[in-house]
This record gives structure tokens, sequence and C-alpha cells, in this order.
């Protein structure tokens, strides 16, 4: 029987992170930062994600932020003194660094929903850093929940001070993450228009990226996710190959 990989919980800076350690990690080492979504909901009882990481041999961390959005704003229920971004870089790529001696560029960013909406953002505002990026139904004008969501409105003084932080108002035109993938289903009433928005911005750009916006599994949630996640890891493992190449 072929062994299996598994995943447990560390401590990063006083927050948990899940860790996914494949039977056979591919050589050299690449990483993957995963970004959970609003409910917070973790991959070690997924089977879909966990096997295409193992068949990948990719290893994994997935930090817990609450419902921090992923932003560069403090968030009271995740931490008083650092904001959600600042912690993936400031504390997690050390952490990868120190664990498994991979830096970027061979860690990569992919996360679903709130996550997907972080990843893409976190790659186009640091692009040198996360030149790999894959989000799934991305929440990416996340001001239209400004009113539903005490942690947004915790965060940000108004919607226009959201919308002025989504991925589609951090794209550059001359400097970009080389390796985006995003999909959203059309039935996805909510989150489908912005991911439509932010790819008609990066092809008017020529800004090289792929882009699902019609494959249709089930709408938003994790019937969509898994549905996606083959072809999202398969993304993410073979363009950190890419990557590895370039490497001086």
């Amino acid at each position: 029987m072929k062994r299996q990989g598994s995943w447990t919980t560390i401590e990063v800076a006083g927050h948990a992170c899940d860790v996914f350690e494949p039977a056979e990690a591919r050589q050299p080492d690449r990483v993957v930062i995963y970004l959970h979504g609003r409910h917070l909901t973790r991959l070690a009882d997924n089977a879909v994600y966990t096997g295409e990481f193992e068949r990948h041999g990719l290893r994994v961390i997935a930090p817990q932020t609450a419902r921090s959005w992923w932003s560069d704003k403090i968030c009271a229920e995740f931490d008083a003194s650092i904001s959600a971004e600042r912690y993936v870089i400031d504390r997690v790529l050390p952490a990868i660094a120190e664990r498994w001696a991979v830096r970027p560029p061979l860690v990569a960013l992919l996360g679903t929903s709130m996550g997907g909406q972080g990843a893409l953002r976190l790659a186009f505002k640091h692009p040198r850093l996360f030149p790999v990026v894959a989000g799934i139904s991305p929440a990416i004008d996340y001001q239209l929940r400004y009113y539903e969501d005490d942690a947004i409105a915790q965060m940000y003084s108004d919607p226009e001070a959201v919308r002025q932080d989504t991925a589609t108002l951090h794209v550059h035109p001359l400097n970009w993450p080389r390796n985006t993938w995003f999909a959203c289903d059309p039935l996805d009433a909510r989150w489908h228009e912005s991911a439509e928005r932010l790819h008609m911005k990066l092809s008017a750009l020529g800004i090289m990226h792929e882009y699902d916006g019609d494959t249709s599994a089930g709408g938003h949630g994790w019937q969509y996710y898994n549905h996606m996640a083959p072809r999202a890891i398969g993304f993410v493992a073979e363009r950190l190959e890419q990557e590895q190449r370039r490497v001086p």
C-alpha cells in the first residue's frame, strides 16, 4: 500500500497553522501557503485537497487568521498587533524557511473564497515574494459584505476603503505575479462579476494569467472548490517547478 502524508498543527508566533507533509516530497522542496475562507474550514479532513497535495509531493502550511480577510488591517479577532498580511510575510515565510529551508520564489499561494481573494491580493501586492498564485471562487469585491460582516466594518471605515484595497486595485501594469490562475463558477451570484472584472483588467493590460469563469459545479461552496482543486493545485505544482528552473 502506498504511504500517505499527514496533517499536524504547529504554532507560529502564537497562532495555529496546519501543516501537511507528503509521504514523498518533491525535490527540491516547494511549499504552498493555503489561505482559508471566511468560515474557517480546515483541510485536514478534505480527501480531495490532501490527495492532490500528496500526488504532487507538495508541502503545505495553512495559517488560521480568523475573519481577517487576509488584509493588511488589524483584525481584533485574529491579533491586536499584526495584520494577517504581515503575519504571512513576516512570520509564516520565516517559519517555512526554518522548517523546510524553502524561500520565495518556491512558495505559492492558494486560497478559496475569502482566501482566494487574499491570495490574489497578496500576490499582486508582492509579486516577487509570491510569483505563483491560485484562487478558487475568490471573493474579490469584498466591500459587498461590508454591512454583513462586522470584522470588515471594524477594519475599514467604509465600503469604498475596502474597494480600494481589493486585488483588482492592486494590479500594477509593470509588476505582477508571473503565474496567476483563478476561477469562479458562473452560478456564483455574488463573486463571479468581480472575478470577471479582474480577468478583463488583466487581459486589457496584457498581463498573463489563466482564468475559468465558465465551469460550473454547484456555485459557491465546497462542491465547486473540490471540483476545481485538481486544476488549481496542478497549476501550482507545474508553475513552482518552472520557478525552480528559473532560480540561479
